[in-house]
């Protein structure tokens, strides 16, 4: 039963990692300038938007390879936080034309990462089962 459960975990990281990730090498070639006004809009400091860098590229990488992963999951929490509270709080309450939330990508992302900050990475990690890296 162990190895279902650690397989499990290894497919919720990376999924979560590579489609959090995704998003990160966008900024990467685009850039944080839209962030950064947004957060001077918010009144918070522009240099907050090298943050997404940390949420969007690093924390998902540590996911994915299972290093640090507890905390790599806490910063994609937060960074869900921020995106939710910065861009979305309109959708917060509103249903898609299907249905749906209209937060669900940015829902899964947030309590992906929730999950994966209670549960750790798993045996399939670079922290290996109950390391303290993972």
């Amino acid at each position: 039963m162990q190895n279902g459960q650690d397989t499990g975990k290894l497919v919720l990281r990376l999924a979560l990692g590579i489609l959090i990730l995704l998003h990160g090498i966008a900024k990467l070639k685009g850039g944080v300038g839209g962030i950064a006004g947004m957060l001077g809009n918010a009144g918070l400091p522009a240099f907050l938007a090298y943050g997404v860098y940390i949420g969007e590229v690093l924390a998902p990488l540590l996911l994915i390879v299972g290093l640090y992963t507890r905390l790599a999951a806490l910063v994609v929490v937060v960074n869900m936080l921020f995106a939710i509270g910065l861009v979305h709080m309109g959708q917060l309450a509103k249903l898609n034309q299907t249905g749906g939330w209209d937060l669900e990508l940015q829902g899964m992302f947030l309590f992906s990462a929730l999950a994966i900050m209670l549960l750790g990475a798993g045996r399939y990690s670079m922290g290996g089962a109950g390391g303290k890296l993972n």
